[in-house]
């Protein structure tokens, strides 16, 4: 059977196999498809071009980059064998993430796991043949590798893989060179998106940004890649990242897809998953097209660095200029860093008390029934001791439930606790103040709950946790009254079918 009737099977194996996990995600053939649109349909075309998928796993791209040349090229080669022959010796190349997937993308593209067998479509020189995987070493240093923060207690665990990726560790690429070259006209595919960096599985390491990072370092002449979209504003790690892509005017075509399920449905990838057209001779706007429920908004040409992160809906960039026009100090001014009182007072805090002592401080923690009701000695408050004896309003530092954007409207923030003097709270909150009274405590904690405060907190907001700087883009009011959306929206110029669009995106607080 022919790579080419192979292919046109239905189903495809490609369209129903398991993700491994969140970190990995194996990419169906329809969004691997929508990736390669992104390209000018001269490549296909172009014999001379090299490709490479630089984290293979099923083999989808390089089957459907092999699949599109070959109707291309149909010109330039008019045998089929001669075409096939051309393009899986001289032109698709893939970089395996492991050794299984290397067997999975040879399968795929050669019709047999080892390239130069009598099963082949082609015969290679080598049973590996483009699709190239061999074991490299993490570069250790105080048990981190420094080249992808990798655990060396989690990755040189007996009889696993290392996950030491070879395009982003230099003895990979090294070897890579020596083996297939490293001089690529097109880069293409969806790389592993974080790591693990601890082997309780608590604190994860993004690496997709490695991988692009990369990829832009060779200077091809056009990348398409997925990740995460997580990097237009925020995440661990990520600001220099975001500020390299926002900064780069050859990136000519973004897709973002605030729901990671409509791309991926058995995984869920917070903040959402996006897909790009780097063109290296690219010098100016962006296309930038946000795709929801299957509908997807009309292309529009944006500057990606006009903010420090970006803004994903073009109907919410209007709203924000009119904001950001009144020019009133950030709200993020009173509010305080992720641990407001301390790394000791972390979210699982155990050495509280139920019956207070003298001198003790009320505890505000995430425990339910005890919510408000514990207690701590004030040895143990190590930062922020002008909000101890202040009147002040406690924010959760995560959102509830599907808090972030995954469904619509969404809540965004979770509802704001006053709390008194002589008090303090976990890193489960963060801290709005010192206020002066328990009144200005009041019109604090009703701002939070406006649907026009959480809106413009949600354009910063990329996952479930919100840290002082969602709230930058927020203005400071006067703290004398009770704030609604109604006075806010007449304030700020917000018409109608603005506040309908708000409506939309965000859910009614309670009271």
């Amino acid at each position: 059977m022919s790579m080419l009737r192979q292919a046109g099977h239905s189903p495809s194996i490609l369209e129903v196999i398991t993700d491994l996990s969140n970190d990995e995600v194996f990419t169906p053939p329809k969004v691997a498809n929508a990736v390669l649109d992104l390209l000018p349909e001269s490549v296909w075309s172009d014999p001379t071009l090299r490709w490479v998928d630089i984290g293979a796993k099923t083999g989808v791209f390089l089957r459907e980059i092999s699949r599109r040349l070959m109707a291309g090229l149909s010109e330039a080669f008019p045998d089929n064998q001669e075409r096939l022959e051309h393009i899986l010796h001289n032109m698709v190349h893939g970089i395996a993430i492991t050794e299984l997937t290397s067997l999975m993308s040879r399968r795929t593209l050669y019709c047999s796991k080892k390239a130069n067998s009598e099963h082949s479509v082609v015969k290679m020189p080598t049973a590996a043949g483009n699709v190239w995987f061999e074991r490299v070493e993490h570069s250790y240093k105080n048990g981190r590798c420094t080249e992808c923060s990798a655990s060396k207690e989690l990755m040189e665990r007996e009889n696993r893989e290392n996950y030491a990726y070879a395009f982003i560790h230099a003895t990979g690429r090294k070897a890579v060179e020596k083996e297939i070259g490293m001089k690529f006209d097109v880069i293409v595919g969806n790389p592993p998106y974080q790591m693990e960096v601890d082997a309780a599985g608590q604190n994860v390491a993004s690496i997709y940004n490695l991988f692009v990072d990369q990829a832009k370092a060779l200077n091809p002449r056009y990348i398409s890649m997925i990740i995460p979209s997580r990097w237009m504003a925020g995440g661990r790690g990520l600001d220099e990242f975001r500020g390299q892509m926002l900064g780069d005017s050859r990136i000519k075509k973004l897709v973002d897809f605030p729901n990671s399920a409509e791309l991926f449905p058995t995984v869920d990838i917070k903040g959402g998953i996006c897909y790009f057209l780097w063109d290296r001779d690219n010098s100016g706007t962006c296309e930038f097209t946000s795709k929801r429920s299957g509908v997807a908004d009309s292309p529009s040409e944006r500057t990606l660095n006009e903010f420090d992160v970006f803004v994903r809906d073009s109907r919410a960039l209007v709203i924000l200029h009119k904001v950001l026009a009144h020019k009133e100090a950030s709200f993020a001014e009173i509010v305080s860093p992720r641990d407001p009182f301390g790394p000791e007072l972390s979210s699982n805090f155990t050495d509280y008390r139920t019956e207070p002592r003298k001198g003790d401080l009320r505890l505000y923690m995430n425990q339910s029934e005890k919510r408000g009701e514990t207690w701590v000695d004030p040895s143990k408050v190590s930062k922020s001791q002008h909000l101890v004896g202040t009147w002040k309003v406690l924010m959760p530092e995560a959102g509830p439930g599907n808090s972030g954007g995954h469904v619509l409207p969404d809540m965004v923030l979770g509802r704001p606790i006053t709390a008194e003097p002589n008090s303090v709270c976990t890193l489960t909150y963060l801290v709005a103040g010192p206020l002066a009274s328990n009144a200005e405590c009041s019109s604090v904690a009703s701002y939070l709950q406006t649907r026009f405060l959480r809106f413009l907190v949600a354009l910063r907001k990329p996952s479930q946790h919100a840290t002082r700087t969602v709230y930058t883009w927020v203005p400071q009011q006067k703290w004398e009254h009770e704030w609604v959306d109604a006075a806010l929206y007449e304030h700020y110029g917000i018409t109608e079918d603005e506040q309908a669009y708000i409506a939309e995106m965000v859910r009614e607080m309670s009271a």
